[in-house]
């Protein structure tokens, strides 16, 4: 755990969280609690996978830290949080029940958001982009086990390398943005999940997906990727006034910065505004 109990809590308009990976080896739960616990928001978006269903249908892994995740969630939607959920390819089985309320968190397949400043939003998770998840289902689940291999590499390098006092370093995350760069992936899924956007009238979108986070500006529609909670660990927030921040917990958790003022956190937790 990495939370000092001084902190004060930040709360923002809205929260947008995705590719969690819930029943994941890799997913970094306890991060996640540990930013829970020091975020709040009047809404949180769920911006799918969530929950990795495809891994828990190969081997069930399931740790009290991702009960502790789903526990905090609820608590929240209790406490007056709307929670909604949208789901993933990773956690399919929840798009058959559009419009349900499971403990307060409602279900939905995509969301149009309104911020404070007015602008419209198009969230989703973004997988019926991804060319290879929607026409060649076999190849998406190859492609899956192959990431499982990578992040097992990836751990026994990051034990290495601080056994040697060298800094972290994701092979994982190297692999897959080479991979991706070599067929171009990232800038097609970018370029197709803007027109959508466009073509639904909004003003820009906010996705997941593709576990990279970013917030960048194409032909006056932003787009906005959460990133995820394996290797990034990586949110998006909606301030009062409309204006966002892409916000990494992940640099906290490596360094365990404790005792850190409130008014220092933003800087700490490496947080990008626009």
């Amino acid at each position: 755990m990495f939370v000092n109990e001084n902190m004060d809590t930040r709360r923002f308009r809205t929260l947008f969280i995705s590719d969690v990976h819930l029943g994941s080896k890799a997913a970094k739960a306890d991060f996640l609690l540990d930013f829970l616990r020091l975020h709040d928001a009047d809404t949180i978006y769920l911006v799918g996978d969530i929950v990795d269903g495809w891994r828990l249908k190969r081997n069930w892994y399931w740790p009290q830290d991702c009960n502790d995740v789903v526990q905090k969630l609820l608590r929240k939607a209790r406490k007056g949080s709307r929670i909604v959920y949208i789901p993933g390819n990773h956690d399919e089985f929840l798009r058959d029940f559009p419009g349900m309320h499971f403990g307060g968190i409602e279900v939905a397949q995509r969301a149009i958001h309104e911020t404070a400043d007015g602008k419209k939003y198009l969230v989703l998770h973004g997988d019926e982009f991804d060319v290879v998840v929607r026409n060649a289902r076999l190849l998406a689940y190859l492609g899956d086990w192959a990431y499982d291999m990578a992040i097992l590499i990836n751990i026994g390098l990051a034990a290495v390398r601080r056994r040697l006092n060298m800094p972290y370093w994701s092979f994982s995350a190297w692999a897959k943005l080479q991979v991706k760069h070599a067929v171009n992936f990232i800038g097609e899924f970018q370029r197709v999940v803007v027109e959508e956007a466009r073509r639904n009238d909004a003003d820009g979108v906010i996705c997941g997906h593709i576990h990279h986070a970013v917030i960048e500006d194409f032909d006056g529609i932003r787009y906005i990727n959460t990133g995820d909670w394996v290797e990034s660990c990586t949110a998006i927030a909606e301030h009062e006034d409309g204006t966002f921040e892409l916000i990494t917990w992940q640099s906290i958790a490596e360094t365990q910065l404790i005792g850190i003022a409130g008014d220092e956190l933003p800087e700490a937790l490496g947080a990008q505004a626009a």
